[in-house]
C-alpha cells in the first residue's frame, strides 16, 4: 500500500524562465519550424527571441540566450544510430 502523505502537496508556481520556455516549446509545435530549413529557422528564432524578450522584461540576456540554445536543440532532428545496439560485424 501506497504511503499517505502527512501534508498535501504544494503547488509550485512557475518561474519567469520556465514560462518562458513552456511558451518557446508550444510556439515551435504550433508554427511549423521544426520542419523549416536552417536560414528559415535562424529568422524565426531571430524574431520569436524579440517577442519573449518583450513579453518577459524579466528575464535576463542569459536567460533568454539559454532561452534559444534550448529551443534550438528542440528543433535539431534526432541522431539515429548506423547500427543497432549489441550488433556484430
Amino acid at each position: 500500500m501506497a504511503k499517505k502523505r502527512s501534508e498535501p502537496r504544494r503547488m509550485s508556481t512557475p518561474t519567469l524562465f520556465e514560462q518562458a520556455r513552456d511558451e518557446l516549446f508550444s510556439h515551435i509545435l504550433r508554427c511549423g519550424v521544426l520542419e523549416a530549413g536552417p536560414e528559415h529557422q535562424k529568422e524565426w528564432f531571430d524574431d520569436t527571441m524579440l517577442y519573449l524578450a518583450e513579453r518577459y522584461e524579466g528575464l535576463e540576456e542569459q536567460q533568454l540566450a539559454d532561452l534559444r540554445v534550448l529551443g534550438e536543440r528542440y528543433c535539431r532532428p534526432v541522431v539515429g544510430r548506423s547500427a543497432p545496439v549489441g550488433a556484430t560485424a
